[in-house]
């Protein structure tokens, strides 16, 4: 039985690529050099921001990474203003979300985002307290594909790992929800590819989210 849904944030439940791409080519601009394309960015996130950065100067043509610890306070400082730039929820993730409050499945996000802003997005798209939970980046608690935060979530929700959905659009979200002993759900609109995914192999790889109810919760 079903009784917890933990979601990842980028890619899986918001389409954020504009505002991490936004941000990302302004920190780049800084240091002068020219801009992601969106395609790139979509590989480079996942992994937390300092991951993110990375890659960016290394694509940009930092490959010494000179400008790094100067670019990772810059990011924050500039993410914290643009983290919302044209982020919306993807089609038909507010009807899953509603269907599951229907059926009286606790719903929790868990992302390598910085706590802050992952609350911020959250909660100006959907409103505060409409997850039951929402854990982002932090210290103290490993990033995915740690298991750390997927435990802590399920000791505040009181559900075994066997009774809870993970639904993830990257390599990191498929570790995570496997590694953790979740149901893992492979969700195709996001960032990568599927045959990411299904390198995985997940329990599931849906292409849209009202097919959880077509396909994951069948009674």
């Amino acid at each position: 039985m079903v009784r917890c849904c933990i979601f990842d944030l980028d890619g899986t439940l918001l389409d954020t690529v504009k505002a991490l791409t936004y941000t990302t080519n302004l920190v780049l601009a800084r240091f002068g050099y020219g801009p992601v394309d969106e395609d790139h960015m979509k590989r480079f996130v996942g992994d937390g921001y300092k991951m993110q950065m990375e890659r960016a100067l290394r694509f940009a043509g930092d490959e010494n990474l000179d400008h790094y610890e100067e670019s990772l306070s810059l990011y924050m400082e500039l993410f914290a203003k643009h983290c919302l730039y044209e982020v919306k929820p993807y089609e038909g993730i507010r009807e899953l979300l509603e269907g599951l409050k229907e059926k009286g499945i606790l719903t929790g996000v868990l992302s390598n985002k910085p706590h802050a802003r992952t609350v911020e997005n959250i909660e100006t798209i959907f409103g505060k307290g409409y997850f039951d939970a929402v854990l982002g980046e932090q210290p103290g608690v490993a990033k995915k594909p740690d298991p750390a935060g997927v435990r802590q979530i399920l000791k505040q929700f009181g559900v075994k790992p066997e009774e809870c959905l993970y639904f993830g659009d990257t390599n990191t979200d498929m570790k995570t929800g496997l590694g953790a002993g979740l149901i893992t759900v492979g969700v195709t609109w996001g960032f990568r590819p599927k045959e990411e995914l299904e390198a995985f192999h997940p329990h599931f790889i849906i292409q849209n989210p009202l097919e959880v109810f077509e396909k994951v919760l069948v009674e």
